[in-house]
């Protein structure tokens, strides 16, 4: 079975809605290949994504031409909609909520499947590790080809290293760049072989993104300052996702591998954060 490679940037498909389906043929159309999603309709329309891939596959674009993920969500985190039994088990709810996701996105393998949190903000619980027992074996099988965590603290990252029978091999936390940009957790992942994506670049770092300093790099570069911080988060090690509704934009944002940034640019955007 052929998989698609790890993409260099990944669309997100959070709080889109009813306007799942389009804006995912939108971002495929622009040239995204990786597709970030998840089994929670408190946040996610993951049948939508799959609404989508069907069409895409009429137009040319097969399955392993893309990069799908996924995740398995607590009860805490989903509403009325679950895709499990909440009475089960946790390794029955994650086999549960996986089958469930791989019939939404019509594959038969997620390219990386996460806990989309652990149970707690402190040491990892029981549930989390048969949660993780349960991705695990997912993982052995084939179906889940890459497994990790998201929204994780550095503490509950070492712990989850140390102890798995498998390691993560994805991390997936907000970015704030007055946190360093995750500094703890992403050179962690950096010095792990831990794949360290990062969301809500933008959104969480509105102070960095309309900096004049940014600007000025933008306009030194012929960019656009979205641009600049895409670039930016690359070059420190992070896979940058983003989930813009704007075409424009999206095509843009791909466009961020064609700038460089300097070693300066970079020192000076870690010291606007």
């Amino acid at each position: 079975m052929t998989t698609a490679a790890l993409p260099a940037f990944i669309y997100g498909t959070a709080w889109k809605e009813n306007a799942t389906a389009e804006l995912t043929k939108q971002a495929v159309a622009a040239g995204f290949r990786g597709i970030d999603t998840a089994n929670q309709k408190k946040h996610y329309r993951e049948d939508y994504v799959g609404v989508s891939l069907l069409e895409l596959r009429q137009q040319g674009i097969a399955r392993e031409d893309l990069f799908l993920q996924s995740k398995y969500t607590y009860r805490e985190g989903q509403d009325h909609r679950l895709p499990y039994d909440p009475a089960a088990d946790f390794g029955t709810q994650v086999r549960s909520s996986f089958a469930n996701s791989l019939k939404n996105l019509h594959t038969d393998y997620l390219d990386s499947y996460l806990l989309h949190g652990p149970s707690s903000g402190g040491r990892l619980t029981a549930a989390d590790w048969e949660v993780w027992a349960a991705m695990e074996n997912l993982h052995q099988s084939g179906q889940a080809k890459r497994i990790g965590v998201s929204n994780v603290g550095l503490h509950q990252l070492t712990e989850l290293c140390a102890k798995a029978k498998i390691k993560p091999q994805m991390v997936q936390n907000r970015c704030y760049a007055v946190r360093g940009w995750d500094q703890d957790v992403r050179e962690y992942c950096l010095a792990n072989q831990i794949v360290y994506q990062g969301f809500s670049l933008l959104t969480a770092n509105q102070q960095v993104l309309f900096d004049p300093r940014v600007a000025g790099i933008a306009r030194r570069l012929k960019a656009t300052p979205p641009q600049v911080i895409f670039r930016f988060a690359a070059q420190i090690g992070i896979l940058p996702l983003t989930g813009t509704t704007d075409a424009q934009h999206m095509k843009e944002d791909l466009e961020n591998g064609k700038i460089q940034l300097s070693g300066a640019d970079a020192e000076m955007i870690l010291g606007i954060g």
